[in-house]
């Protein structure tokens, strides 16, 4: 169940990032669709979805690495 969890941590953001590469590459080539009135809106909503997509997976990657101990020394938490 833990492994079908974490793939969808994966598969979701990665869907969501994709997206956003699709959007912006169709706003660079003249493509609108349904939802947006503008080139520039469908261009900043792209930007918006790859950017949460991959903060989501390379926090993700980052959470597991460092759980791990498989980070190298300044990507380690701190001691307090």
């Amino acid at each position: 169940m833990s492994r079908l969890v974490a793939l969808l941590i994966l598969v979701l953001p990665g869907a969501v990032a994709a997206l956003g590469i699709k959007l912006m590459r169709d706003a660079l080539f003249g493509h609108t669709f349904a939802p947006f009135p503008s080139l520039f809106l469908q261009g900043a909503a792209g930007l918006a979805f790859f950017l949460f997509g991959l903060y989501i997976l390379a926090g993700f990657i980052l959470y597991r690495d460092r759980k791990r101990n498989q980070v190298s020394p300044r990507f380690r938490k701190k001691k307090l």
